[in-house]
């Protein structure tokens, strides 16, 4: 039993190593991509695309250390988002996955929980996106990626969390 167990554990070890390092890659090459093409894609808020796919396929420990760590480490290694912005998207991030496992256990439909966690977030992140934009912190428009796309976006997301939890059964990972 114990053999099994240790299986499982440096199974679930992989899976994650292996998302997170696809995670940073892909952050990594967002911008590089983004200027190849000329065709801005940050609006399909791939931080958080990143995050989702954690819920999906990943522990609950695993998403908030991608959460937290994606917007700093994109800004370590490109610059982009300047810093007050990352930290902002890092509470954003961390908020909207704190959200979806509370509104989880208390309403049990996936695809509210994530939409609701999701627009609650970014109205916190807009809130403080003004602060840091009035107090000449952020030097940029408070909204740059169409609110009706945000929103799209969160269905697009909150939709395939659904259709993957249901497939799987999956409960909230515990490790």
């Amino acid at each position: 039993m114990e053999n099994v167990l240790a299986l499982e554990k440096n199974r679930v070890i992989i899976r994650n190593s292996t998302l997170d390092l696809l995670a940073v890659a892909f952050i990594y090459l967002v911008p590089t991509v983004s200027h190849l093409f000329s065709y801005p894609l940050y609006i399909f808020d791939p931080m958080r695309m990143m995050v989702i796919l954690a819920i999906s396929h990943s522990t609950k420990r695993n998403t908030f250390l991608l959460a937290l760590t994606l917007p700093l480490i994109s800004f370590m290694i490109s610059g982009h988002p300047v810093l007050f912005k990352a930290l902002l998207m890092t509470g954003e991030l961390t908020l909207n996955i704190f959200l979806f496992y509370l509104l989880q256990k208390k309403f049990s439909s996936v695809f509210l929980s994530l939409f609701g966690s999701i627009i609650i977030a970014k109205v916190f992140y807009y809130a403080g996106k003004i602060f840091l934009v009035n107090f000449s912190l952020l030097k940029m428009d408070v909204v740059s990626t169409s609110i009706l796309l945000q929103l799209i976006m969160a269905l697009v997301f909150s939709t395939y969390v659904f259709v993957i939890w249901r497939n799987k059964g999956k409960k909230i990972p515990k490790i």
